[in-house]
């Protein structure tokens, strides 16, 4: 018994998962900050973040890093142009 599968059986599996929705989210930084620090801020603080100006934002797919990429305006909204895929290798060892 064999168990290849046609390219149409792969294709109809593909298509399973084609409406599962996923939470994308983009980074600008992190900071870690103590709970006093968190209370005391207000309109107009500042929260440095570990990111250098012009780095590249982080681009998450349900919390885990996929791409990198920069920020854009498009029609007067914020968007993200991706500049770089993550590499299997790099997602795999990220998941240690």
């Amino acid at each position: 018994m064999s168990t290849a599968q046609t390219p149409e059986e792969q294709g109809r599996r593909i298509d399973l998962l084609l409406d599962v929705p996923l939470d994308v989210s983009v980074e600008l930084g992190r900071n870690r900050m103590t709970i006093q620090d968190l209370l005391a801020l207000g309109p107009g603080s500042v929260i440095e973040l570990d990111k250098v100006a012009g780095e590249p934002l982080d681009i998450l797919v349900n919390d885990r890093l996929v791409a990198r990429g920069e920020a854009v305006v498009v029609n007067d909204k914020f968007g993200v142009r991706i500049t770089d895929i993550v590499s299997p290798q790099e997602r795999i060892a990220r998941l240690r």
